[in-house]
């Protein structure tokens, strides 16, 4: 066995990796280890070989994340080319890697006549994300799709296959501990006609680059919805698009988006958006849970 001070011994594990570039963001430090594991047997035998007190994460397609200038003090893995597979069944399931982009799955179930995935053209995650967050919008979400996950457990590297049902999966929420790293999901699909589902398509990101700033950068949603309300109305009424402090600002076309400028770092994106939380709890009573995960250390700066 390994100590945390000598490393991770295994040939796929690099460390100092630069984390910033693989975020939507591009903020953040270092990965202290970084893996990105070919296929299911890479994995397991990377988990073999890391101590147990090692903090590991599980990095996806960055697109809901800040990481901390000061980096991950850990492993940070994120799925490689062998998570990204799709196999449309002759039942109509889908089976589709924990890695794969969910625009990707909504194109090819679209293209084999397979109604069901559209929403997901617009949310620039990942398969195992969107497990883990019951990922949603345009009137659907993963609960209503999902049939089962295959999970690996990270401490002992055992493989199950959990049901839709056994991961109470509620709003942009599951049961999946930080242990778990979702591998593989099946969904189920109904018939539709090709020509109509592309079109749906096409106007889900015609929609979302109407609504959203496309072109920013951004993690997406910031915070949760709170009951029978849309968090970015809650923000908007307080007159705070346009809002900035710094290199962030509330988008001026959605106010649940924090746009940073390129010279912003994970401190500033992090302090403003504790401030946001802050201003709305302040003057309506209304406290707003974060969507977006801040991961590793991080310490509000005075502004």
């Amino acid at each position: 066995m390994t100590s945390r001070g000598s490393g991770i011994d295994h040939r796929a594990v690099r460390s100092g990796v630069a984390l910033a570039p693989l975020t939507t963001y591009k903020v953040g430090g270092e990965a202290r280890w970084f893996a990105e594991p070919k296929d299911l047997e890479d994995l397991r035998s990377i988990l073999e070989v890391v101590p147990p007190d090692t903090p590991t994460v599980v990095l996806g397609r960055g697109s809901n994340v800040v990481v901390s200038d000061d980096g991950i003090d850990g492993l940070v893995l994120r799925l490689g080319h062998g998570f990204s597979s799709l196999d449309i069944r002759a039942d109509g399931t889908i089976v589709a890697g924990g890695g794969l982009p969910l625009p990707k799955l909504a194109r090819a179930a679209a293209e084999a006549g397979r109604s069901g995935l559209g929403f997901y053209v617009g949310i620039p995650g990942s398969v195992g994300g969107a497990v883990r967050m019951n990922a949603g919008g345009h009137g659907s979400d993963t609960a209503a799709v999902l049939v089962s996950v295959v999970v690996v457990n990270m401490g002992t590297g055992e493989l199950t296959t959990r049901s839709s049902a056994d991961l109470d999966l509620g709003y942009r929420s599951s049961n999946l501990a930080d242990s778990d790293i979702v591998v593989q999901a099946s969904f189920t699909t109904t018939d539709g006609d090709q020509a109509i589902l592309m079109a749906e398509l096409r106007e889900i990101t015609r929609w979302r680059k109407e609504h959203q700033p496309g072109g920013t950068l951004n993690a997406g949603s910031v915070f949760k919805n709170p009951p029978n309300r849309a968090a970015g109305e809650i923000i908007d009424s307080l007159g705070l698009k346009g809002y900035a402090v710094g290199p962030v600002r509330v988008s001026e076309i959605h106010a649940n988006f924090m746009v940073a400028e390129p010279e912003a770092n994970a401190t500033d994106i992090w302090t403003f958006v504790h401030n946001i939380q802050r201003t709305v709890h302040e003057r309506t009573g209304i406290f707003l849970e974060p969507e977006v995960k801040f991961l590793g250390a991080f310490c509000e700066k005075h502004i």
